[in-house]
C-alpha cells in the first residue's frame, strides 16, 4: 500500500526527535518549579487562609509539574519504544 502522506524518516531525524520528545516531560517539570519559585503566591499552600479543598488542590504551578511528569511517564514513554522499534 502506498501513501503519499505516510513515509519514513531518516534515523538521525527519528533520533533528534526521541530526545525532544525525551525531555518535554522533564522541562514542563522545571518549567512549573521555576513558577513556582518565581511567583510563591500562587501557592495558597503557603497562606491556605479561607480556601477550600480544591483550591489547594488545583493550583497552577502544581498543574503544570503534574502534567509534564504524566508527560513523561504515561505518553513518552510508549512513544520512545516505538521510535526505537522502527529506527532498528
Amino acid at each position: 500500500m502506498s501513501s503519499t502522506y505516510a513515509r519514513s524518516l531518516p534515523a538521525d531525524r527519528v533520533r533528534r526527535s526521541a530526545q525532544v520528545i525525551s525531555l518535554l516531560g522533564p522541562a514542563t517539570v522545571a518549567v512549573g518549579v521555576a513558577w513556582a519559585i518565581v511567583q510563591p503566591y500562587r501557592l495558597t499552600l503557603l497562606h491556605p487562609l479561607r480556601q477550600g479543598f480544591w483550591w489547594l488542590l488545583i493550583e497552577p504551578p502544581l498543574l503544570v509539574m503534574v502534567a509534564g511528569a504524566f508527560f513523561a511517564l504515561v505518553v513518552a514513554r510508549p512513544l520512545l519504544v516505538d521510535l526505537a522499534e522502527r529506527e532498528s
